[in-house]
């Protein structure tokens, strides 16, 4: 699970207790203007992610930096009804499919 803050411009997406393990990553800043889109999408969420750097473990977690199709994402998701995605522009990830606590506060704090 991810958990999000907004500090001077910033959305700090802090990588929560042991998925920091397995995504390789306890933290990404992004910069407020590099944020896109942010939305779910729980259908596009295949069973293939791409190339990885992290963690899959089929139907339980996937975490990590993840290479398909041209793209560089960065994963946190264990339950994909609580995962949001945020498209990027300028990052060296083109998208965040991440989970959060509640996707709809989090939709809106990115959204500010």
């Amino acid at each position: 699970m991810v958990a999000i803050s907004k500090q001077d411009g910033n959305f700090i997406f802090t990588v929560q207790g042991m998925h920091k393990v397995w995504a390789l990553k306890s933290q990404l800043v992004i910069p407020a203007s590099d944020i896109v889109r942010v939305h779910r999408d729980i259908d596009s969420i295949s069973w293939w992610k791409g190339f990885r750097f992290g963690t899959n473990i089929p139907f339980v977690l996937t975490a990590g930096t993840f290479f398909k199709w041209g793209e560089k994402n960065f994963w946190d998701v264990a339950d994909k009804n609580n995962c949001i995605v945020v498209d990027l522009k300028d990052e060296s990830y083109n998208h965040l499919i991440i989970e959060v606590e509640n996707p709809e506060e989090a939709i809106k704090l990115l959204a500010s």
